[in-house]
C-alpha cells in the first residue's frame, strides 16, 4: 500500500466502526478511533500473517491489550478476511461471535482475549519470550491505552522484558490522554512517560500516532533492536475522525445514535473526497 491507500483504507475503517457501534447501541468510539492508523499500518503493511492460516506459527503476534477499542480490530480482521464482513453487523450480539472485548476462542485473528486492563503486556512477554525459546521468527506487538499504565502489573512485565532481553516484543501506547474518569494527568499524574520507560530498559520511540510515515518508521527501528524490547508512545487523539467526539471524555464508552451516526459518516465521506482530490492534484489531473 502507498500512503494514500493507507490514508484510505483508516477512514473506511473508521466508518466501519461508527456503523457497528451505531447499530450496537454501545461500545467505546473514542479509543478505537485514535488507533485506527496503527492497526492499519501493522496489518497491511508491518505484520507478517494470513488470513487463511490463522494459527500459522511463524505468524506475528497483535495483543490488543486496550480491549474495549476492539470495533478497530474488528474492522480490519473483516477486511482482511478472517471473517465475514457481515459478522460486524451483529457486534455485542450473544448469538454471534464479535463480543464488546476480544475473544480468542471465537474469532479467528485475535490472539489474546482482552479487556480486563492491564494483562496484555505480560502476555505479550511471555508470548514473546516462547518465541525465543522455540527460534521462531515472529515478533509480537502489544497495544497498550495509557490509562492502562496505571496498572501495577504493566511495570512488572516491563521488567520482565528487559531481564529477558525481548528485543522481538514492541509495545505501542495509545497516548490520548483521557480515560474513562478524566485525563491521565488528573487521575494518577501519568507524566515523564519516555523517561519511565527508560528506566525500566526499553527502547522509546515517542511519534504522531496518526501519521503513517513516522509509524512506519518506528516499526523499522523497532525491529533493528539488539538486546532490548521497543515501546512507540504513539500520541493519539481521543474520536480521531469524528470532530464532535475529538478529545470528549463523554465519547469514552458512549455509542453515536441518530443523527450524530450521519454526522460522523458525511464527516468521513468528505474526509474521502477530500483525499481523492488531494491525489487527483498532486496526479496533475
Amino acid at each position: 500500500m502507498d500512503l494514500y491507500d493507507l490514508k484510505r483504507k483508516a477512514i473506511e475503517i473508521r466508518k466501519s466502526i461508527i456503523e457497528m457501534l451505531g447499530r450496537a447501541g454501545s461500545g467505546h468510539p473514542g479509543g478505537s478511533l485514535s488507533i485506527v492508523e496503527i492497526l492499519v499500518l501493522l496489518y497491511y503493511e508491518i505484520m507478517h500473517h494470513d488470513p487463511n492460516n490463522p494459527h500459522w506459527e511463524d505468524r506475528d503476534r497483535l495483543i490488543l491489550s486496550k480491549g474495549h477499542a476492539a470495533p478497530a480490530l474488528y474492522a480490519i480482521l473483516a477486511d482482511l478476511g478472517y471473517f465475514p464482513r457481515s459478522e460486524l453487523l451483529h457486534l455485542r450480539r450473544c448469538d454471534h461471535i464479535l463480543q464488546g472485548h476480544p475473544y480468542s476462542l471465537e474469532i479467528p485473528g485475535v490472539e489474546a482475549t482482552t479487556g480486563s486492563l492491564g494483562h496484555g503486556l505480560s502476555f505479550a512477554v511471555g508470548v514473546a519470550l516462547a518465541g525465543k525459546l522455540d527460534r521462531k521468527p515472529y515478533r509480537v506487538y502489544v497495544v497498550l491505552g495509557d490509562g492502562e499504565l496505571e496498572e501495577g502489573q504493566i511495570w512488572e512485565a516491563a521488567m520482565s522484558a528487559y531481564k529477558y532481553r525481548l528485543d522481538n516484543l514492541c509495545a505501542v501506547l495509545d497516548h490520548n490522554r483521557l480515560q474513562i474518569d478524566g485525563t491521565v494527568f488528573e487521575i494518577k499524574r501519568l507524566t515523564t512517560l519516555p523517561n519511565k520507560w527508560r528506566a525500566f530498559g526499553w527502547h522509546v520511540i515517542e511519534v504522531d500516532g496518526h501519521n503513517f510515515m513516522q509509524l512506519s518508521s518506528a516499526f523499522q527501528s523497532s525491529a533493528t533492536q539488539n538486546g532490548c524490547p521497543t515501546i512507540i508512545i504513539a500520541h493519539t487523539v481521543k474520536g480521531k475522525g469524528v470532530s464532535y467526539m475529538e478529545n470528549r471524555l463523554e465519547w469514552h464508552g458512549k455509542a453515536p445514535k441518530g443523527e450524530e451516526i450521519s454526522l460522523a459518516l458525511k464527516e468521513l465521506d468528505d474526509a474521502l473526497k477530500r483525499l481523492e482530490s488531494e491525489k487527483v492534484r498532486k496526479l496533475g489531473g
